[in-house]
């Protein structure tokens, strides 16, 4: 099979080598304003959809998990909780700046001693064979260029008997597909533009939703991967999914 020459950006073709590039200026961007701009942008359900995710990813005292694009690492923060001293989180990211954010949230709020960071490309994780017991990735999926790719490196990282847990913007019912796009296209850009003066970053932000697989898409992907017992649950009205896949 032939290998594509560019990616979509948004609703725009850029070649692959330039689409991590282009992600990263978004994010450089964002960064400061981000958890402000999700609780505008959600109206605070983001909180639940999180809530949700940490909530079923059966982590326990002294497990390893991964939090894979945790950006600001209010994940990070739930799960450093839950694993205790015994266990440990690495947040990942692939962008410095929202790497940053999240030290300096997390080191600010005391969470110290079993929370490492690293800078790291999803689609290549720098880590050995079957090292987590969970792993997670919450709205981070739909920006990486090779998604098969990514998925495949999040399996090989995975203990055996492990968690993937993929939280992402998803395709709406039906019936809130008219306002749910007036509002992507049209209000939300306009926030973007006040809060963070950036509305052009707001704008790829709801086209690279609009881009990214379906439910049942995506569930495919996971399991042509490795991934065994996958299964997603619709918020929302499926504006997000909790995709759920395990490693055996």
């Amino acid at each position: 099979m032939e290998q594509k020459d560019t990616t979509h950006f948004g609703y725009r073709e850029v070649p692959v080598e330039d689409k991590a590039r282009h992600v990263a200026e978004v994010f450089h961007s964002v960064a400061g304003k981000y958890d402000l701009m999700n609780d505008l942008m959600s109206m605070g359900i983001h909180r639940l959809w999180k809530w949700f995710t940490l909530n079923n990813s059966g982590v326990r005292r002294g497990a390893k998990v991964l939090d894979i694009a945790g950006g600001t690492g209010d994940l990070t923060r739930k799960f450093s909780q839950m694993v205790g001293d015994t266990g440990k989180v690495v947040l990942a990211d692939i962008n410095a700046s929202m790497l940053n954010v999240g030290r300096d949230r997390l080191t600010d709020a005391g969470v110290v001693g079993n929370v490492e960071y690293v800078q790291a490309n999803a689609e290549a994780l720098p880590f050995p064979d079957n090292s987590f017991d969970c792993i997670t990735i919450a709205f981070g999926l739909r920006n990486v260029t090779d998604k098969d790719k990514a998925l495949a490196s999040m399996y090989r990282v995975l203990k055996p008997g492990g968690q993937l847990m993929v939280l992402e913007f998803s395709k709406p019912a039906d019936w809130l597909a008219k306002a749910y796009d007036a509002y992507s296209f049209h209000l939300l850009p306009k926030i973007g533009k006040v809060i963070t003066g950036d509305e052009e970053s707001y704008r790829y932000l709801a086209e690279s939703i609009r881009m990214h697989p379906d439910q049942d898409t995506l569930k495919q992907m996971m399991v042509d991967v490795g991934f065994e017992r996958c299964d997603y649950h619709n918020m929302t009205a499926g504006i997000v999914a909790l995709h759920r896949g395990y490693k055996f």
